[in-house]
């Protein structure tokens, strides 16, 4: 099984369609067996799924996410686990056992403003292009 889970400095990224990169890790026996750093590039939402369909990735663990995103991932037959946070190497260890808990409403439904926000934070507050999402809170 392979596993990403949205990136930077060794933490989960909490924006999937803002990520950095991805840590891909090859899991069998769920050991982890081996992990790479995948560089998003210049992907935007819709890229993103098929270029983690490229790494032949089965589930991806990031913070927040919207239902476009998830959408496109399930195309791919890709399982989305949200809501995750913290070092990136003992959520997918945490996942492997069955013990990664996820944030309730991880799920961000806000796309339709500008760049400058960023999801899994703790609350939703709009100022213009500058807002957070998280917790499933937003009410603007």
């Amino acid at each position: 099984m392979k596993i990403a889970v949205t990136c930077e400095n060794g933490t989960v990224f909490q924006h999937f369609g803002h990520t950095p990169e991805f840590a891909v890790y090859d899991c069998e026996d769920d050991q982890i067996v081996s992990s790479t750093i995948v560089s998003s590039g210049d992907s935007g939402h819709g890229a993103l799924a098929g270029l983690l369909d490229g790494e032949h990735v089965d589930v991806l663990i990031c913070g927040g996410i919207g239902g476009g995103a998830v959408n496109a991932l399930s195309q791919y037959g890709i399982r989305v686990v949200g809501g995750a946070e913290g070092p990136v190497e003992d959520v997918v260890r945490a996942y492997l056992k069955g013990k990664l808990v996820p944030r309730d409403g991880f799920m961000c439904a806000h796309h339709d403003h500008g760049a400058g926000h960023s999801c899994g934070d703790h609350g939703c507050v709009s100022h213009e292009n500058d807002h957070s999402c998280g917790n499933g809170s937003c009410s603007h």
